[in-house]
Parts: C-alpha cells; structure tokens; sequence
C-alpha cells in the first residue's frame, strides 16, 4: 500500500505516543490532509543515510496552531512497516511517500519471561537509584517500556525491527544484563576512589611467623 512518508532520525514504537511540532509547509498540509481525509501516515527511521522501517501513526489531536500556521500534534504510532520504494512528494503533494508492507509483529510471549526482564529493568533503576514505577507482567510488552531502558538509536531501531515477541525480550534481556554488569563495575570502582584517601585504620601485622 502507499502511504505518506515524514522521515524522522527517531524511532517510535506501537502504541506510544508521538508529539510532533509541525513548521515545513509539506507536513502542515500532511496534518491536514490527516484531519480532512482520515489518513494515516509512516515516520521511516532515517538512520545511515537511508530509510528501510518506520511506524505508521494516525493523527489524534491538533493541541496548538500558531499565528503562522505551526502547529503542536499529538499522533499515537500503530504498525511497524518496511519501506518498498521512496517518492520525495507524491502527485499533487508536496510531502512524500512510499510503497509500505506492514510487519507481521506478534505479541505473545512466555510470562515468565516478561517478568524476569521486568525484574531485571527495576534492579537496573536501583542501581541508578531512579525511581520504577511497578508494572505486572501482563501489561507488559516489549514496546512498552522500549524507551526507558538506556538502548541506544541504533539498538532502538534493531529491537523495531523483530516480529516475535519472545525475540524482542531476548534482545533486551541481554542488553539488561550487560548494562547492570557494566553500572555494577563503574559503581564498585567510584566506591573505590571515593575510599581511597580516607584515613583508616590499619590492623598490625603478625609477622611472628614470617621466614623471610
């Protein structure tokens, strides 16, 4: 299917939200187009100079237009998509678009492991000593809390690019592990430095028994 294109260097993931500020005359007519037709449109991921998977989002509501014609939107992302082919503006447009196939994502996953990842994110916030709102493992998903987890952009766009659910928590499952090792060492270390120079108490060696 065709869809208008807004190439973002962000990725968004299903069901979150999407505030966007909207200036460039192409997608204040997007944003309208949105509201008087009902399309949606897919932000592809520009990433490396090129643009391969992104979201579809739909228009929500229009918060703020400004004197000149900016505009504050709140969109919330749908479906992950692959980019088929790339048009810089569509016939009678001046904003772009593309041939999408959708992704067939899939959400199902072992409760088990949904909580051994989400047990693992709330000892990664203690170590940082950020608070952690608890969530149950049935209100969570992969996407859920995709942008609270300190993956980079490049990881981001990895983990929108897995269809299978259990493959996603893997992958942050494993990210999870490596950062706690990571923070556990930088703290022991800063624990360390911070000792050292402290006046201390030093138990007397016996060297009674000491043959040198």
């Amino acid at each position: 299917m065709k869809l208008p294109l807004f190439p973002l260097q962000s990725v968004f993931f299903p069901g979150e939200t999407v505030p966007l500020h909207i200036f460039e005359e192409r997608y204040k007519q997007l944003i309208n187009d949105c509201r008087n037709e009902a399309i949606t449109f897919g932000i592809p991921v520009f990433i490396d100079n090129t643009i391969a998977f992104g979201t579809e989002v739909q228009l929500v509501e229009v918060v703020t237009t400004y004197e000149g014609g900016e505009m504050d939107v709140v969109c919330v992302a749908r479906q992950v998509f692959r980019v088929l082919t790339f048009e810089q503006q569509l016939e009678d447009k001046l904003y772009a678009g593309g041939e999408i196939e959708f992704l067939d994502v899939e959400y199902t996953a072992d409760e088990e492991l949904r909580k051994e990842v989400l047990d693992k994110l709330e000892s990664l916030y203690q170590l940082m000593d950020v608070p952690f709102t608890k969530i149950e493992p049935k209100q969570f998903n992969s996407f859920s809390l995709a942008h609270k987890m300190g993956l980079s952009f490049e990881q981001e766009y990895e983990l929108l690019q897995i269809a299978k659910e259990t493959d996603r928590l893997l992958f942050i499952k494993k990210h999870l592990d490596t950062t706690t090792t990571v923070l556990t060492e930088v703290n022991r270390t800063k624990t360390l430095i911070e000792m050292n120079g402290h006046f201390k108490n030093f138990d007397p060696l016996d060297f009674k028994n000491f043959k040198g």
